[in-house]
């Protein structure tokens, strides 16, 4: 056997162990879930109510609920594939002082939340907590708002709703464009099995919608944000972005801070 014939055949087995890894491995590599005890106790400097909601298939998913009096709305976060509560908490708290309740979930094995991940369960899940909001709040009082994975979940409950408000931060066009972008050897639309397609979500929405992106996002390239936002049908959208922002720290930048409340209060309007 040749040396090339050699070094092909290698090649190709590297290639296919490669893509196999990526098909067996790939939910470890999208969700990252930190593990809560069931007796850890949150403290966050705002008030809050932690509670479980119960699913059709027996799983109880935590969440929390930062309250104010006279709210100003309800912000229903869905988070980032990394972490749990005891980390979005403190995150979603920056709201919670603008005078906006919040309600913020733990997806399945994330936290406390039992169960196992499907994308369809995300989006069941979701619709129980948008439900659980409806019962407290007026709809066209819920903002949603979704960062990073959260964004694919969040514009599919907006897609099947009517919130009054939608709010994307470093969304993705759709989860395959991503990992084409960080993967582009393999066939990712054959091996994926999350596919999160926001960019046909989107097109569903009927409430004002903006998204905020930065131009050095690592993770979410800047161009699958604006692709995104090219989709979207309803001309009561907003394109927020931020120079130089990555895909973590958006909230660090003046121009963030300085738009959030306009975004929040549905006046999507350029000033």
């Amino acid at each position: 056997m040749s040396k090339l014939k050699r070094v092909l055949i290698w090649t190709l087995i590297v290639y296919l162990i490669g893509m196999g890894l990526l098909y067996f491995f790939q939910h470890k590599i999208i969700f990252q879930p930190k593990k809560l005890s069931e007796l850890h106790s949150f403290q966050f400097d705002h008030p809050f109510e932690e509670f479980f909601l119960e699913t059709t298939d027996g799983e109880r998913l935590n969440a929390i609920h930062f309250k104010n009096q006279n709210p100003k709305g309800v912000i229903l976060y869905f988070h980032g594939n990394k972490g749990s509560l005891s980390r979005w908490g403190n995150i979603t708290t920056f709201f919670a002082k603008k005078q906006y309740d919040v309600i913020v979930m733990d997806y399945r094995s994330y936290g406390k939340s039992t169960g196992t991940i499907t994308e369809e369960n995300l989006y069941k899940d979701a619709q129980l907590f948008y439900e659980y909001a409806l019962t407290k709040y007026d709809e066209d009082q819920v903002i949603i708002y979704g960062r990073s994975l959260g964004t694919g979940i969040g514009t599919k409950i907006a897609s099947t709703n009517k919130p009054g408000n939608l709010v994307l931060e470093t969304p993705y066009n759709t989860m395959e464009e991503v990992t084409s972008h960080w993967l582009p050897i393999f066939p990712v639309k054959q091996i994926l099995q999350y596919k999160f397609p926001s960019n046909k979500f989107v097109k569903e929405v009927q409430c004002p919608i903006t998204i905020y992106h930065g131009t050095d996002d690592g993770v979410v390239p800047y161009g699958s944000g604006k692709r995104l936002f090219e989709s979207i049908s309803t001309s009561n959208k907003r394109m927020i972005t931020i120079e130089g922002g990555s895909h973590n720290n958006l909230i660090k930048f003046e121009k963030y801070r300085n738009t959030i409340d306009q975004v929040l209060s549905k006046k999507n309007d350029e000033k």
